[in-house]
């Protein structure tokens, strides 16, 4: 689980025991803050950024939502952790467009700031996770209220929420299997 660095903060999907709260405190000890964020990022990602009755990208959240499903997909936060709870999120919505996928891939992969950027295998790993989330029978990640969840164990948010478990394990261990020099994705099963 966390450690002193982001690159090797992780809580697994295997985790359950641990309360929403309790794993949000986890992650807040990296001490991201939302004004650390690159604007375009922002601009791009947070809801707070949208124009009135429109949606540039359905499933945007505010960071802190963004950091409480890093948990509940058991994801870490290195470029396919991120890509990953984008991807699961956007698709949760049910209304992502291939436009809409089209649009978001080629900004990440060209007008995000370069530490930011996502690769080729980071786009592959979003698209997969647009497409899991879509078949996915969760509620809509975007729209979730997390408050009253924080003082639930993460195997009981994720079963309020509709999380299938096993489809996160088998796509992570295609993911492990297709990436085997990418830490993020050698640590999922563990």
């Amino acid at each position: 689980m966390g450690s002193g660095s982001y690159k090797d903060w992780h809580i697994p999907l295997s985790e359950e025991g641990m309360t929403l709260e309790q794993a949000f405190a986890n992650i807040q000890a990296m001490g991201l803050k939302q004004e650390q964020i690159p604007f375009l990022i922002q601009l791009v990602e947070n809801p707070d950024f949208d124009l009135p009755g429109f949606d540039l990208f359905h499933g945007a959240t505010s960071l802190k939502t963004h950091d409480l499903l890093h948990v509940i997909l058991g994801r870490g936060l290195l470029a396919k952790d991120e890509a990953f709870v984008i991807g699961f999120t956007m698709g949760s919505s049910n209304r992502v467009s291939g436009l809409e996928e089209k649009l978001y891939s080629l900004i990440t992969k060209y007008l995000y700031p370069r530490q930011y950027r996502f690769s080729d295998s980071d786009l592959a790993v979003y698209k997969d996770a647009v497409r899991l989330g879509f078949i996915s029978d969760c509620t809509p990640l975007s729209e979730v209220d997390f408050e009253p969840l924080m003082p639930l164990t993460l195997k009981e948010v994720r079963r309020t929420l509709g999380i299938e478990d096993a489809l996160l394990s088998a796509y992570f261990q295609i993911e492990k299997n297709r990436y085997p020099d990418a830490q993020e994705c050698q640590r999922l099963l563990d």
